[in-house]
């Protein structure tokens, strides 16, 4: 509505309320001196009536009775007429009692009844006129929600209170067994979620809304296979921890992602443990234009570090990151650098300079088949480049270091695997000899991050297919990137130094079964619409991934999703010895022997490959 409108209709309201409110103390005078009123008594009430209407549109005006809007009129409107009302009678009372004016106090009392009861009538018709002209415009689609619960009621109040909503609520579905045949928000349970292609058919439902913030993946999937019989357009709320982490409304709808599909249970963290080593710090992070770099910097952000330096080798990914946080955290102090981890002058003097008390080393080679060409460079990278920076950290006094690592060093068969699994080597044997806290977060795949199979997927999709799998049995476990971070900062509260902290990554999930949702979700057929190929497995792959071996085993810590892994260090000496052959050679057979070396349960095809050849 127009600003003009808008004013036309409350110029209206307060015209009709004047009207009401002349008319609603002669009907009580009739009432109490029932037809017959005193000719002395209605002359006095009449000369009064102009300052009781006043004295009542003023009241209701500064009470907000005319700044709302009675489209949407809920409860706590009436409250809002009755308030005014009682207060507009009250000071009226006590003007006539200061005035010794003789009205009856029953006419008061009469008076405030009609002028609830009249005045509530008006905003009422108001309510059913705008209904109906909305109503008849038509081209309104049919709207059903599954989920009655509190988001789902969340959402009828967010469509109802949408001028420009183009739905219809036709009800709800729900599997909780006590709200069936109930009402909610006032529209009906019409059923389960297993009955929805009947309710869909029988209601002509266009539209379902998935409006359960807290339901886990499996249940989302069924609701979402459910759904896909039906023909409907189908979207769904947001999680819990989007509208926590993210500039997220409740009351948002949007596409089901693969995200929504491998949902888990909500983490719970220990605010109060995370603030303490984080609150007012300077904190620095490398490789933080990268996927998990830029996301600690989003969630420490919100913690309130003292000064955040965002460290990154890519200008346009630094560039990128510091103008989101610059937009949504304003108060916050960041410094840009573009370094190199590896340039040992350049570090120590970024060191010297900032001072960091907390470290998070999110810098990394992480592209598998590309490390396998040039291990020289991930040993460069992964292993040097994390000892330079954890030595300075060291040397600089800072409080604790926590490196990013991954399910890949675990029985690692791909170089990438094995530079993280010696780069964790390292930390261990600096943490032996230094105050600060030298810690490991190892997790698997994240979705979504960049160089991933979820946006390789998407992109194959797009251009029609096929999408390529390596092989059909292959899995892999997955985590959102905003979860897998959460869990990094909560780890890093627990730090005493030398930990190799693991986080419950959930079920691994089929790379097939996950490009099948993908292609599902964006309206196609598997094998129909788009096909799938299986490619091999490439250089350095596996089937499965671990998250340990057999000879660290776990224990449990305060957090039910945080586990510490048992892991025996290098003897130091060795380690040394080990770390000089790799700086000292480029030689590919030799840098695959060490790191055989010092990982026992590396296995490499290309070292075998390599050493047939030079047999």
């Amino acid at each position: 509505m127009s600003y003009f409108g808008q004013i036309r209709d409350k110029i209206k309201l307060i015209l009709i309320d004047a009207v009401i409110l002349a008319v609603v103390p002669i009907m009580a005078l009739l009432l109490r001196y029932e037809g017959a009123i005193p000719e002395a008594g209605y002359l006095t009430f009449r000369s009064c009536l102009p300052w009781m209407v006043l004295i009542n549109i003023g009241i209701f005006y500064f009470y907000g009775l005319y700044h709302r809007i009675w489209h949407y009129a809920r409860i706590r409107d009436l409250i809002a007429i009755v308030g005014a009302v009682t207060l507009a009678q009250a000071l009226i009372f006590i003007v006539t009692l200061m005035a010794e004016i003789p009205v009856p106090r029953s006419v008061i009392i009469l008076t405030w009844l009609l002028s609830i009861s009249a005045i509530g009538a008006i905003r009422l018709m108001f309510k059913i006129n705008l209904d109906m002209v909305t109503e008849s415009k038509g081209g309104k689609e049919n709207l059903l929600i599954a989920g009655a619960g509190d988001a789902g009621a969340l959402l009828v109040r967010e469509l109802e209170q949408n001028a420009a909503a183009t739905t219809n609520i036709i009800g709800f579905v729900d599997d909780d067994e006590k709200k069936k045949k109930g009402r909610l928000a006032g529209f009906p349970i019409l059923g389960t979620i297993n009955e929805l292609p009947q309710i869909v058919k029988a209601n002509k439902v266009d539209e379902i809304v998935i409006a359960i913030p807290s339901a886990d993946g499996d249940t989302i999937r069924h609701i979402d296979n459910q759904c896909r019989q039906t023909g409907a357009k189908v979207r769904i709320m947001p999680g819990i921890y989007e509208m926590v982490t993210d500039e997220t409304n409740m009351g948002e709808m949007r596409e089901i992602r693969l995200e929504d599909l491998l949902r888990r249970d909500p983490i719970h963290l220990d605010f109060a443990k995370i603030t303490n080593y984080i609150a007012g710090k300077t904190v620095l992070i490398t490789g933080a234009g990268g996927s998990i770099g830029s996301e600690i910097s989003r969630q420490i952000s919100r913690v309130g570090a003292k000064e955040i330096i965002l460290l990154g080798r890519g200008e346009n990914s630094i560039y990128e990151i510091h103008q989101e946080l610059k937009r949504k955290f304003p108060e916050q102090t960041y410094h840009t650098v573009i370094a190199n981890i590896t340039d040992k002058e350049r570090m120590a003097r970024i060191f010297q300079k900032f001072q960091p008390q907390v470290v998070f080393h999110a810098a990394a080679h992480k592209h598998v088949p590309l490390m396998e060409i040039q291990p020289d460079e991930a040993i460069r990278n992964n292993v040097f480049g994390t000892q330079n920076v954890a030595e300075l950290a060291d040397k600089n006094h800072a409080e604790i270091f926590v490196l990013i690592s991954t399910d890949k060093a675990v029985n690692p068969t791909s170089v990438m695997g094995a530079t993280k699994r010696t780069a964790e080597l390292v930390l261990q044997e600096i943490n032996q000899h230094s105050n600060t806290k030298f810690v490991t977060v190892r997790f698997g795949n994240v979705l979504g991050s960049r160089g991933s199979v979820v946006p390789l997927f998407e992109k194959q999709i797009a251009a029609g297919g096929p999408v390529t799998v390596t092989h059909k049995d292959m899995t892999r476990f997955f985590m959102t990137i905003p979860e897998a971070v959460q869990l990094v900062l909560q780890a890093g509260s627990q730090a005493e130094g030398g930990e190799v902290f693991l986080f419950d990554m959930g079920k691994p999930v089929k790379i097939k079964d996950m490009a099948e949702d993908l292609i599902r979700l964006h309206g196609l057929t598997p094998g129909k619409d788009i096909k799938i190929t299986y490619t091999g497995l490439r250089p350095g792959e596996k089937l499965y991934e671990e998250l340990l071996t057999s000879e660290e085993g776990t224990t449990s810590t305060k957090h039910k999703k945080i586990f510490k892994a048992h892991i025996q260090p290098l003897d130091e000496q060795d380690l040394k010895i080990s770390l000089q052959t790799l700086n000292e050679t480029t030689d590919k057979l030799t840098i695959l022997k060490t790191l055989k070396h010092m990982i026992p349960t590396y296995k490499s095809k290309q070292l075998e490959s390599l050493n047939e050849r030079r047999k």
